[in-house]
């Protein structure tokens, strides 16, 4: 029988897509657990190689007493896909009164689909990572229309 491993951290970073080195933000997080720092940076690099560089991406590292760890990736954040495919930089600042622009439904179930495929989605229907999708979005001031001309 195996004896559990004792967790001594959970670390939460923002990285970029293919961009992890010893430096911070990575470096004094990991460092202070006495994790290795350049075994997380290859694998990290090697995983989110599919993704272009700059995508911020959400990494929870669990740091165990053994000096080990595991880590997983999430894609980007909703908001940060609403973002890019509405070619902004930030939402409205009075979302239901100002609307900073419009997505066509196509946007919306484009990024449903490479959501559903992050760990706590798999399995949810598109429709309701879609309606959840049109939240963030009205919330943002980005108008959802049928279909953009």
């Amino acid at each position: 029988m195996s004896v559990p491993k004792v967790v001594a951290a959970t670390i939460r970073l923002r990285v970029p897509a293919g961009g992890a080195r010893p430096a911070p933000p990575v470096g004094p997080a990991l460092g202070q657990y006495r994790l290795n720092l350049m075994a997380f940076c290859k694998d990290f690099n090697a995983r989110t190689q599919k993704f272009k560089p700059d995508t911020p991406m959400a990494v929870t590292i669990t740091a165990y007493k053994d000096n080990t760890f595991e880590f997983t990736v999430k894609s980007p954040s909703v908001s940060w896909y609403l973002k890019k495919a509405a070619g902004i930089e930030l939402g409205s600042t009075r979302p239901g009164h100002v609307t900073a622009t419009s997505l066509s439904l196509r946007h919306v179930y484009e990024i449903a689909k490479v959501k559903q495929s992050d760990p706590y989605l798999q399995g949810m229907p598109l429709e309701s990572i879609s309606k959840s999708i049109i939240g963030t979005a009205r919330s943002m001031g980005i108008k959802i229309v049928k279909d953009l001309e």
